[in-house]
């Protein structure tokens, strides 16, 4: 846990140092940054979602991909 602080506290201090902004706009930034990476992993998510709904064979090699890795973690 110390480690995430860590990587979210450097991230605050880059925002707050590197960004071209008011005051108030670095600190919204230095404060919200975390939200890229999740809205990406979002987005990625819904685009394999809706290629296992409209290509099927997508769908099916997205769920053989999921159980070998599964069945690879659990050893």
């Amino acid at each position: 846990m110390a480690s995430v602080l860590a990587v979210y506290a450097v991230g605050v201090l880059v925002g707050l140092v590197m960004t071209d902004a008011r005051p108030l706009a670095r600190v919204a930034i230095a404060a919200l940054w975390p939200i890229g990476p999740l809205a990406f992993v979002a987005v990625l998510c819904t685009l394999l979602v809706t290629a296992a709904v409209v290509f099927p064979a997508v769908g099916v090699a997205i769920l053989a991909a999921g159980l070998i890795g599964w069945l690879w973690l659990a050893g």
